[in-house]
């Protein structure tokens, strides 16, 4: 369905994760090059991991997250 006043295009914003579109979509990269899907929600990488950039491939799921720093004598320690 195309994007019109009546009927936006849908954007969802994912917490550590794609930007998952509505299709079918055109994305221009920075480097000027274009590339297009036709499927009916497309994930876009926000993290730049993916292999098939600029789409997802999950990679975002394979980040780990720094240990927590505690000050020495922390009660949790």
């Amino acid at each position: 369905m195309p994007s019109s006043p009546e009927h936006p295009r849908r954007i969802t914003l994912e917490d550590d994760g794609p930007l998952l579109v509505e299709g079918p979509v055109e994305v221009t990269c920075a480097d000027g090059s274009v590339a297009v899907s036709d499927r009916f929600v497309v994930a876009v990488c926000m993290c730049r991991r993916s292999r098939m950039y600029p789409w997802c491939d999950t990679s975002h799921r394979r980040r780990t997250r720094p240990a927590e720093v505690r000050p020495a004598g922390d009660p949790a320690d």
